[in-house]
């Protein structure tokens, strides 16, 4: 457990998500002795959200998960399946390819090796909220709603709706797509957009004699959109169900809201778009699956301000994208690797009169990895977006040469530590 100390920088996170939590962690883990900071955590919710669909940890996420102090709990508290790879079909004519996380010995990427974890995304905050229990330096308040940020020279202060206010030396804005602190204070014209596709989750209880088509996880490709079949805890009793799909823009944010709350209208345009398909089970998963969701995938630019001289945004308050396969990783690296640039700060002596230095620092290293996940980003929107049969039967040879071709980098990206990588700083 780290103490509170009175030396250490006063911080204040916006936003009780994953990455407002871990950015909590990675500060505290990562602080140098004598100078653990005083983070209080400020949430526009009433109570955290541990409601939403199923991420795959890749083992780079689970190295950093371990590290500040989450797998563990994950594997006590039994959450998730693991998976040992990723099958990818077409669900016309069958299997095309998979994707591996067994290594080279089979068990696992790196050293020590780790696998990936399919787990629900409230299954994964509950894991993270006790980690940060745990920590003495760290408070959370829920139901705050920020309304104004007020930089000055030497410190930040957050006004909240209520009348209260909070003031610390570094403010982190973790509060997701539709952050304020971006549209408040860092860069207001910045704002998200649609990105052309919406995803259509839920979960379908299953009986023990039922038979999917998949060991793991199954990504299922059709001509109007990308189908995730996944099992996501250890008894196998149900089966998250995701679609990625091309969806025609409502245009509000409410009007999203009231699209997304008609479960019953949600599960027919799956089966609109998936009920041709030759895999047995794709329909009767589709019908199983119980309060189906909508949710508009936002985006970003793919440049942006990401700091001011005392504010800096991580996470999808910075670069938020369509999904790619590492989303939930990326958000974690972030937190990892500016934690390390502001320690390695700290440890200098804080010099200058605001973060300039390691905010600079940090940026150097992260941005250029970004940009390439968002051209990456950019490719899956492509893929799950409707085609016609000359264009899904081209996908079906596309994407295994792809799988083929980037394994390399993939392999290297998983394995890679950046608790340890070099920062160059």
């Amino acid at each position: 457990m780290a103490p509170p100390s009175a030396d250490g920088l006063k911080v204040i996170i916006l936003g009780g998500g994953i990455a407002g939590l871990t950015t909590a962690l990675a500060l505290t883990k990562f602080a140098p002795q004598g100078q653990v900071p005083k983070i209080d955590i400020y949430e526009i919710r009433p109570e955290p959200a541990v409601i939403g669909g199923a991420v795959n940890l890749t083992p780079n996420a689970l190295r950093m998960l371990d590290y500040l102090g989450c797998l563990q709990i994950m594997k006590d508290r039994d959450y998730g399946k693991t998976i040992d790879y990723l099958e990818v079909f077409d669900v016309y004519s069958g299997k095309l390819a998979e994707s591996s996380f067994r290594g080279p010995e089979g068990k696992g990427v790196g050293d020590p090796p780790y696998k990936a974890l399919r787990i629900t995304r409230g299954d994964a905050l509950k894991a993270v909220l006790a980690a940060v229990d745990a920590q003495e330096n760290i408070t959370m308040t829920c139901g705050k709603r920020t309304v104004k940020i007020d930089e000055q020279k030497d410190n930040v202060t957050i006004h909240f709706d209520d009348g209260d206010s909070a003031t610390g030396e570094l403010l982190m804005g973790c509060d997701g797509i539709h952050s304020v602190t971006r549209l408040k204070h860092v860069e207001p014209d910045r704002k998200a957009t649609y990105s052309g596709v919406a995803n259509a989750f839920g979960f379908a209880p299953i009986e023990p004699d039922f038979k999917v088509h998949f060991e793991c996880t199954a990504i299922n490709f059709a001509r109007r959109g990308m189908l995730l079949t996944s099992y996501f805890n250890s008894k196998m009793d149900a089966v998250y169900v995701g679609g990625l799909m091309q969806v025609p823009d409502v245009g509000s944010r409410d009007g999203w809201k009231s699209v997304g709350a008609d479960a019953d209208k949600t599960r027919q345009s799956l089966l609109d778009r998936f009920g041709d398909a030759k895999i047995p089970c794709i329909v009767p998963l589709i019908e199983k699956a119980e309060d189906f969701f909508l949710w508009p995938v936002y985006t970003l630019t793919k440049y942006g301000k990401w700091s001011t001289d005392r504010v800096m945004l991580l996470g999808d308050a910075a670069h938020a994208m369509p999904p790619q396969g590492e989303s939930t990783g990326i958000v974690f690296e972030d937190t990892v690797l500016f934690s390390r640039c502001l320690t390695r700060w700290m440890e200098k002596g804080k010099p200058g009169a605001n973060l300039r230095e390691p905010f600079e620092a940090y940026e150097a290293l992260r941005k250029k990895r970004i940009e390439v996940a968002f051209d990456e980003s950019k490719n899956v929107v492509s893929t799950v977006s409707d085609a016609g049969w000359l264009g899904h039967t081209i996908k079906t040879y596309v994407v295994p040469w792809f799988l083929w071709f980037t394994h390399g980098y993939r392999e290297k990206h998983f394995r890679e530590d950046v608790t340890t990588s070099d920062i160059n700083y």
